[in-house]
């Protein structure tokens, strides 16, 4: 698969320490997401990292909304919340957007088309947790707006494994390219060798 920088962008999805925390068995677990990160940035591909945050008093959260009122009702994840922060192993740097979304999709209620289009970009690489959250709901709203769109399927994670494999297997084929971290490193140097 052949990548053209210029127009690819690496998506890192609710890699935040509240979420981490739930999924994540230990830090090796991060490794492929981590590793990612790493090659697109050395591959000078835009890395942004997307992250779900609430402000103060959750004016964002409708009763009716049965995961994100449940999360209302705990406290926390607010924008300044330490469980809303980009986990250190994937930490932005200056000039790498950090998009705060208020849904399951990197779209819904954020500026993401915005910087997107700002870029040119038209492909998007995706990464993150969980896979039949985030992952599914990005992938979905991006086919939808006719991006192309790859999945890192061991850079996905899901609290179930086999709704991971089947969306990764099964779903996601269907609109994007499903790859390993190191296949679409891989893909990245034999780009680069073609330039």
């Amino acid at each position: 698969m052949k990548v053209t920088e210029h127009h690819t962008a690496l998506l890192v999805m609710d890699v935040q320490n509240g979420i981490v925390s739930r999924f994540a068995k230990d830090e090796s677990t991060l490794t492929p997401i981590v590793t990612a990160v790493a090659a697109a940035r050395a591959a000078n591909i835009p890395v942004m990292f997307v992250r779900v945050a609430f402000r103060p008093g959750f004016a964002e959260v409708s009763p009716n909304n049965k995961s994100f009122s449940a999360i209302a009702g705990a406290g926390g994840m607010t924008a300044d919340d330490d469980l809303t922060q980009v986990h250190a192993s994937v930490a932005p740097r200056d000039g790498e957007p950090v998009i705060t979304k208020r849904r399951v999709s990197a779209f819904s209620g954020s500026d993401l088309e915005v910087i997107l289009r700002a870029q040119g970009i038209d492909t998007l690489v995706l990464c993150g947790i969980a896979t039949s959250g985030v992952v599914l709901s990005t992938l979905r709203e991006a086919a939808d707006k006719d991006y192309r769109i790859t999945v890192l399927a061991d850079a996905c994670l899901d609290a179930d494994p086999e709704v991971h494999r089947v969306l990764t297997e099964k779903v996601f084929p269907r609109q994007a390219d499903v790859l390993s971290a190191a296949d679409w490193i891989k893909g990245l140097a034999s780009s680069n060798l073609a330039n």
